[in-house]
Formats: structure tokens, C-alpha cells, sequence
């Protein structure tokens, strides 16, 4: 069957327990990669900060160059299981600055593109939690995207999530999946997470995807964990818990293209009232 006919595809997300021992990390998600290669996921996806834990005071210690150990592997185990992998994201070290990056590569081995978190993590919600990315890091100013037999995929990071006009415009570019390597954590995770993945999905008709570490109770940050993938109907397609997991998932194109022929929303916007544009263009 020729690629332009094939109407659906199979992602994984790798729900990975992630330690304080890059090496170890770093084994083990190639272990968990491999695995879901095996199991005919044709996109697999690693989650925020995959090979270190997450914290401002991890970043520094754990920060690598692009190319560097970490891309190094992804680029090696894209290549053997001829798939796409997006590398959850690392503390990306660029001179005196500090990013949370995603890179992407193909099936080839090739960096496809590579995403810096674009709004930095900065809350403070009393009595639960407090946190500043920016004191640690950097933000990125790049939309990411990359193209596949099936669609075009965006990227962003977690926090990113939470701005929807950041999902419109990639929807507008043309992507019909976008992924989250994300984080939550004990509060908002319970509150918003699955609520965001579905109001994305819904909103831009079309699938999203969000990969999450699993949940270390003994961690200075615990995730919430349930990395998630979500249907253009706002439907959770799969879900993990908290455990590390590999959650498999089919994005259907054909039922994206019945969707918003039912619900033609795209077409119906008000551009003589309203209008929506990324500033810079696709990286």
C-alpha cells in the first residue's frame, strides 16, 4: 500500500521511571523504546526531562550540548528500529544559557527538529506548590514541526500545554498530532492534565499526545504520571496510571477528516473579525 494511503498510524508513549543515574536512564529508555519498536509503534515518545530528574537544581548538573550523550543514543535507536522518536526533552547546555529541549529525529537517524520550551514554568499556588523554571533556565522562541508518511506532528513542552494559541497555530500549519513531553505534578496533574489534553484535541480537532515520567514519591518533584493520548472528539484514546508503562495508542487520520467535516469549525471562524499568527516562521 502505498504511504499517502495510510489512513492510521501507531504511537507509543514511554511512561519511563526516571532516577538520579543518567546512565541508567539512559538504558533503560532505550530498553523501553526498543520494546514499543517491537510492538509496531511507528512515533515513540519519552517524556520531560528523560534522563535526569526534574528541578532547577538538576539542570545544571545533568545539562549536555546538542549533539551530545544523550541525542547521540536517540539518533542511534531511531536509526536500528527505523522509527520517529521524539526525545522527551534534556537540559539543553548552549554557552551561558540553560533550555529545556526536545529534540526529534527520523528514521534515518536524522535530527528532524528540535524544540526549546517556550513559556517556563513559573507558579505559585500557596501551600502547594512554588516554582520557578526561569531561575534556572532560558525560554525558546521556535515552533517545531516535522512531517511523516502520515501528517505533520508539532512539539512543545509541558507548561506549554496551557496556551492554547500556541496549539491553534500549529493547527494552522497543519499538524494533526501534536506531543507534550510533560511533567505535572501533585496539583495541577489531578486538576488540569487530562482536562488540557482533551480541551487541545477538541479545540484544533486533532490528536494530542502527553508523556509523562513516572511517579516517585521520594522525588523533591513527583509527577502525576498518566501520559495521555486524545482524539479530535476530546475522547482519552489511551491513558497510563502512575507506574512506568508504555501506553499504545492508533491516530486514525480518517476519523480527524470526519470529525471536522461534521463539526467544520476550521471553516467557520470569523477572520474578518479575528485573526491568529506565529510571529516567526515553522523551524
Amino acid at each position: 500500500m502505498a504511504a499517502e494511503c495510510i489512513r492510521k498510524f501507531r504511537v507509543a508513549l514511554v511512561q519511563l521511571a526516571v532516577v538520579k543515574d543518567k546512565a541508567s536512564n539512559l538504558q533503560r529508555a532505550g530498553q523501553l523504546i526498543r520494546e514499543a519498536a517491537g510492538k509496531g509503534a511507528n512515533i515513540i515518545a519519552l517524556p520531560e526531562c528523560f534522563n535526569c530528574p526534574y528541578g532547577n537544581k538538576y539542570f545544571p548538573e545533568y545539562a549536555e550540548s546538542i549533539p551530545g550523550a544523550s541525542t547521540d543514543l536517540l539518533s542511534s535507536i531511531a536509526k536500528d528500529c527505523s522509527i520517529y522518536l521524539i526525545g522527551g526533552s534534556i537540559p539543553e547546555r548552549d554557552g551561558d544559557r540553560l533550555y529545556n529541549t526536545c529534540t526529534v529525529f527520523g528514521p534515518t537517524g536524522t535530527l528532524l527538529t528540535k524544540f526549546r520550551k517556550m513559556h517556563l514554568f513559573d507558579i505559585d499556588i500557596p501551600g502547594k506548590i512554588t516554582f520557578r523554571e526561569s531561575d534556572a533556565l532560558s525560554p525558546g522562541d521556535q515552533f517545531a514541526t516535522f512531517d511523516t508518511e502520515w501528517c505533520k506532528v508539532g512539539v512543545a513542552i509541558c507548561y506549554d500545554l496551557r496556551f492554547k494559541d500556541l496549539a491553534s497555530i500549529y493547527a494552522q500549519q497543519g499538524c494533526q498530532l501534536l506531543c507534550y513531553p510533560g511533567a505535572f505534578n501533585m496539583t495541577t496533574g489531578p486538576a488540569h492534565w487530562e482536562l488540557l489534553v482533551r480541551s487541545r484535541a477538541l479545540d484544533n480537532q486533532l490528536y494530542v499526545a502527553t508523556v509523562s515520567p513516572a511517579r516517585d514519591e521520594a522525588a523533591s518533584y513527583v509527577a502525576w504520571g498518566h501520559s495521555t493520548l486524545a482524539n479530535p472528539w476530546g475522547e482519552v484514546v489511551a491513558k497510563a496510571n502512575e507506574k512506568e508503562d508504555i501506553v499504545y495508542g492508533d491516530v486514525d487520520l480518517e476519523f480527524l477528516e470526519n470529525v471536522r467535516k461534521q463539526i467544520p469549525v476550521t471553516h467557520q471562524r470569523r477572520l474578518d473579525l479575528y485573526t491568529m499568527s506565529s510571529q516567526i516562521p515553522p523551524h
